[in-house]
């Protein structure tokens, strides 16, 4: 049974990043199942810090960003969901290549949930591992 409240395609997934940091960091979703949502980001230049290896900020930017979108497609229109509190573990250095990163539910409350976000490399090898809370909020009614 799929978790998704809301109609998902990868199209309209990645039409939600134009002209932001997902954008600017080159995320692309790249699939989604029943519960879970993934998505790719390259290790270049602009993901680097100044040692050449991945930023440990651009990582949480990844699982960040995965977790706060599926976290949204999880509720009705009548809410919405942002970030409380996120940490990471940084598992692996890498310097080049794309790093996938696998956001999945550990809790869909009414008031708060909890996502795991599991960042590999293109051997499957975890790089990062990443848990985020989310608050969800009720929309407010527009005030005629």
């Amino acid at each position: 049974m799929s978790i998704w409240k809301k109609n998902m395609s990868l199209e309209s997934l990645n039409r939600t990043s134009k002209n932001t940091l997902m954008e600017h960091l080159q995320i692309e979703y790249t699939d989604f199942t029943d519960d879970t949502l993934s998505a790719t980001m390259p290790v270049c230049s602009f993901t680097h810090q100044p040692l050449g290896m991945l930023h440990g900020g651009a990582s949480v930017v990844l699982a960040e960003t995965l977790g706060s979108l599926a976290a949204n497609y999880c509720v009705d229109e009548n809410h919405y969901c942002v970030g409380l509190d996120i940490n990471a573990n940084h598992i692996r250095a890498m310097r080049s290549g794309h790093v996938i990163g696998t956001a999945r539910p550990v809790h869909l409350g009414v008031s708060t949930q909890v996502w795991q976000i599991d960042i590999t490399d293109e051997k499957q090898r975890l790089v990062c591992t990443s848990r985020l809370t989310i608050a969800v909020k009720k929309q407010k009614k527009a005030k005629s």
